[in-house]
């Protein structure tokens, strides 16, 4: 299908696939304010943040905006905790690998002590804080969650070791709450983004900017891609999914351009039943 998009329609990149260049994704002005104080603020300060919103909402995107920014940042150690249910014994082991720390299985002080003396160093080193960044949050487990908040904690918890920031669905927020445990590092979490339902206008000002970064902004008619925002539940994944269809089916007939016939067409058909646009809501 690449070459197929290159020919027919000289797209660089196939624009409603996850994976397109982290320097090419859609950002609202919120979420590029949220990126400037944690670039500019909360990695000297360290500390929790967090990312919250139900799934489609950016939160991943976001992640990957933020990885790519704090990379460039000269003398930051960033890390991504890619096993968010591990038992604590792997999350040290996890924590180990990432920040290149010999951890004993046997000897959890011995990890313990070994990492924070990392951190320390690299502090001391320069003047900014390791980040740790941790998707789909909400399935860690309580007692690694603890188990972090005591590894961050310095000098009676004046300072903090580690920025570690969260992306989680809303039920987080509920176990923050509710889970008499976790009310401690709750209580922590500096910086929070709330990410919500998009307008049709925002999904429209994604799509836009998408097409023009992939490099055909007139790939779609103005009706197709205002029927699409309309009929997108507000969700930035949605909205591509059903994008992503209509491309691929686009490319099977050869068709120079993507307009409100062809949505018609794919999405009446009884054969389409699993599709996002389909699918009742919860």
């Amino acid at each position: 299908m690449k070459q197929s998009l290159h020919a027919l329609y000289g797209l660089k990149w196939n624009p409603f696939n996850p994976d397109i260049p982290t320097e090419s994704l859609y950002i609202p002005p919120p979420v590029d304010n949220f990126i400037w104080r944690i670039e500019n603020n909360h990695v000297q300060e360290g500390g929790f943040a967090l990312i919250v919103g139900e799934p489609g909402t950016g939160k991943s995107c976001l992640l990957r905006l933020l990885s790519q920014k704090l990379n460039q940042v000269q003398g930051l150690s960033v890390g991504t905790f890619v096993h968010p249910q591990s038992s604590i014994r792997d999350f040290y082991h996890e924590l180990g690998d990432m920040f290149g720390v010999p951890i004993k299985a046997h000897n959890r002080w011995h990890s313990f002590k070994s990492l924070r003396e990392k951190w320390q160093n690299h502090i001391e080193n320069n003047c900014i804080k390791p980040v740790l960044l941790i998707d789909e949050a909400q399935e860690m487990q309580t007692s690694v969650m603890n188990e972090l908040r005591l590894l961050n904690s310095h000098r009676y918890d004046s300072k903090n070791l580690l920025t570690v920031i969260f992306a989680s669905n809303d039920s987080l927020l509920d176990r923050f709450r509710s889970t008499t445990s976790l009310i401690p590092l709750g209580s922590r979490i500096r910086k929070r983004l709330k990410m919500e339902s998009a307008s049709s206008q925002q999904l429209l000002d994604c799509l836009n900017h998408l097409l023009e970064k992939a490099g055909n902004p007139t790939l779609m008619s103005d009706e197709l891609m205002n029927t699409l925002c309309d009929h997108s539940l507000g969700n930035y994944r949605i909205m591509t999914t059903l994008a992503n269809e209509l491309l691929e089916e686009a490319c099977r007939q050869k068709l120079p351009h993507l307009d409100e016939k062809l949505y018609f067409k794919v999405f009446s058909d009884p054969t389409q039943k699993n599709t996002p646009h389909n699918q009742p809501r919860n």
